[in-house]
């Protein structure tokens, strides 16, 4: 693995904290702020979780209005088969 180095200032109190997160998870401090960076990185921006739960509560509310216009045609579908089954019916064509 090919490494840059990356240099960051922080207080003596974050980095004695640092220091010692390290120490007692058997890391090195460099493995830790990968890590953390690694996980920080990876989470959505705060933005993109608003707009994520924007969407989903729109999405909730257009299910219902969905699902009744999904029922609405197939209930004139159902008419329109019957309709055309009828007039087959009348004309000999179908028994």
């Amino acid at each position: 693995m090919q490494t840059e180095r990356v240099t960051f200032l922080t207080t003596p109190d974050h980095k004695a904290a640092l220091d010692a997160f390290a120490r007692e998870s058997g890391m090195s401090v460099g493995h830790v702020v990968r890590e953390a960076t690694s996980q920080f990185m990876s989470q959505p921006a705060p933005d993109e979780e608003a707009r994520l739960a924007a969407l989903v509560e729109e999405a909730n509310k257009a299910m219902p209005k969905m699902a009744a216009s999904l029922d609405h045609m197939i209930a004139r579908l159902d008419e329109s088969h019957a309709h055309v089954d009828r007039v087959l019916r009348e004309a000999g064509i179908r028994k």
